[in-house]
């Protein structure tokens, strides 16, 4: 815990929330520059990593609205995640045979 003139100003769950925020929000950002495509494994990671960062910080200070969308948020990348692994094996065996 961070504490400011004795009181606490931010807790250890509060700092990972922070991190999956700026996992999430980064994401977005380098989609929209064009530095990462949506299909690529960076952006995947960084919105897999953000969403569950978030649910553990959730899981001090629920909220149910927050914890549905991460869950929604950590299964679409989780479903995004497969997708690329199934079109990377697809290409290395039409690369091999």
């Amino acid at each position: 815990t961070i504490r400011v003139r004795g009181r606490p100003f931010m807790t250890l769950t509060d700092i990972i929330g922070l991190m999956g925020v700026a996992c999430v929000l980064s994401g977005y950002f380098l989609l929209q520059i064009e530095k990462v495509k949506s299909d690529g494994l960076g952006y995947l990671l960084l919105n897999l990593c953000g969403a569950l960062l978030l649910i553990v910080s959730l899981m001090v200070t629920f909220n149910l609205a927050s914890f549905v969308i991460e869950v929604c948020w950590l299964s679409i990348s989780i479903f995004g995640l497969v997708k690329w692994a199934l079109k990377r094996r697809r290409s290395q065996q039409s690369l091999d045979g």
